[in-house]
């Protein structure tokens, strides 16, 4: 009965949220609390959504002062330069945005925290995808894809839990496994260009300031990127796509909103979504003249350039500390927050202009962070997790035996999805380790096998980073979901193939 329960609460939610019956922050809400009243737990409901709360806590102040300190970042312009870099080598060509995209994520990704690769791609790359009107749901889609790859690095997270649940070395499983994630990782950029070629189709190719040319017209139906070349129409504030409608009257501001979409008389809108952007008043066919700004995130009135070494240097020594460690993330967000706000902008009333900028940002991604609380909360007090748990080990028929690795690696993508890692390494993995032991396979290839779900994992409502992703590239948590979903399955199915072909997961145990 509870595993009904259980594999039914997952199912509504998803359906709730992918059919945007309901926003997930209310879905989070409702519905565990609906199927725990349905399951006789009303009495302990509220300790358990409680107790939730207090584990996603952290996260929830980690992730507030984190996008406050890049929010001053990008408003000091720390990332103008790379911005412009990226502007002169992309050429307002999509597909190498879009590949690109994927590649700096990858970077960042080294460092092995979602957070802060979100943080820093998002930050860097959507001001080109607004200029150019790309689809955010591809940015968010190939940022996840290749977080998804460097997930598997032994200090993001998964690997260290597969080999502590395990008793086996965090290289026994992380070094064999290196050339299964490069494959997939060329899978990826492999998937960012046909994304990416998409892109190009629908768009063209359209020319930047300090371009001569615009090398490709972007079809009739899409607006393009500046105000020179810009026609009536409208922009779906999910996947950032324009649709030109009847010629009307050029206006500066919105002259209308509805649900989701955003309708302009002519120009291009700005990063953060709202009003048209303006200047430019370059030649036909956005040349620019030459009289067009620097292109950039951050806007002249909050730019600091003199401090921008300063606040350089102040990121560096974040990231380094929080490779290292040396304070619980929380707490090195919010000091640097501090010192951000204070040395860029030391009066009160520029803070507080700061701060209230950015809530915006804040509001939508904390909420649903606490709200995740009361989701797994009710799912790990009510012992659904736990139900889930055995349903899988008692699902694996005994013929199966010989292949365990291989249906390690398969239950790992589905499962890393619907529970925790914690309840799938912690809870799962050393059962199926313990079955496969008896037909020669060892608990390191249970290990490598149990690793590859990772692309899908993230996409599961219960990681809070993804609430960030969707909550910075400004897209429906459903829409990301449904669009990203067969490419992070087809990523996971590359690994396990390679990581088969490459002999670290063994198709048959030898002692079968």
């Amino acid at each position: 009965m509870l595993t009904i329960l259980a594999y039914s609460m997952v199912v509504v939610f998803m359906f709730l949220i992918m059919t945007k019956r309901l926003p997930a922050l209310v879905a989070l809400i409702v519905v565990p609390i609906v199927f725990g009243l349905i399951g006789g737990f009303g009495a302990g409901l509220g300790p358990m959504m409680l107790d939730g709360i207090r584990a996603l806590a952290p996260t929830g102040v980690m992730l507030m002062f984190a996008i406050l300190y890049f929010g001053i970042m990008i408003d000091a312009g720390l990332f103008d330069p790379v911005v412009r870099i990226i502007l002169k080598l992309v050429q307002g060509d999509p597909m190498k945005i879009v590949v690109g995209t994927a590649a700096l994520a990858m970077f960042i990704s080294l460092d092995g925290d979602g957070a802060t690769t979100y943080m820093i791609t998002v930050s860097a790359m959507l001001p080109l995808y607004m200029r150019l009107g790309m689809s955010r749901l591809t940015m968010a889609c190939v940022i996840m894809l290749a977080g998804g790859v460097m997930n598997i690095l032994p200090w993001g997270g998964p690997t260290a839990r597969a080999a502590t649940a395990l008793g086996v070395d965090v290289s026994d499983i992380f070094v064999p496994m290196i050339l299964p994630m490069a494959v997939t990782a060329i899978w990826v950029m492999f998937v960012a260009w046909v994304l990416g070629m998409r892109e190009r189709k629908r768009l063209g190719s359209v020319s930047l300031p300090g371009q001569a040319t615009v090398r490709k017209p972007a079809p009739a139906t899409v607006l393009p990127a500046f105000p020179e070349l810009a026609v009536a129409g409208a922009m779906n504030g999910t996947t950032g796509q324009w649709s030109a409608a009847p010629a009307a009257p050029a206006a500066p501001a919105p002259i209308g909103r509805e649900g989701n979409v955003h309708a302009f008389a002519a120009g291009r809108i700005d990063a953060d979504g709202g009003a048209p952007l303006t200047g430019g008043s370059g030649g036909s066919g956005g040349s620019g003249g030459g009289d067009e700004p620097p292109a950039g995130v951050s806007s002249p009135d909050t730019a600091r350039p003199k401090l921008i070494w300063v606040n350089f240097l102040m990121t560096a020594a974040l990231l380094v500390l929080l490779v290292l460690g040396a304070l619980p993330l929380p707490v090195l967000f919010m000091i640097f927050f501090a010192i951000a706000i204070t040395v860029n902008y030391p009066g009160l009333e520029a803070q507080k202009a700061r701060i209230e900028a950015h809530a915006a940002n804040v509001l939508p991604v904390v909420s649903l962070i606490f709200a995740a609380g009361i989701f797994v909360g009710t799912l790990q007090g009510t012992k659904m997790v736990d139900a889930i748990a055995l349903s899988v080990i008692a699902a694996v028929p005994e013929w199966m035996g010989p292949y365990m690795a291989i249906v390690t690696g398969l239950l790992s993508i589905p499962f890393t999805f619907f529970i925790s890692n914690d309840a799938f390494y912690f809870g799962v993995v050393p059962v199926l380790a313990k079955a496969a032991e008896v037909y020669g396979i060892t608990a390191a290839e249970i290990g490598r096998a149990s690793v590859i779900g990772q692309p899908v994992h993230l996409l599961s409502p219960l990681v809070a980073s993804t609430y960030l992703l969707v909550g910075m590239c400004k897209v429906e948590f459903g829409d990301h979901q449904r669009y990203t979903l067969i490419w992070s399955i087809s990523a996971s199915l590359v690994m396990l193939v390679a990581a088969v072909i490459f002999g670290v997961v063994p198709l048959m145990g030898p002692g079968a």
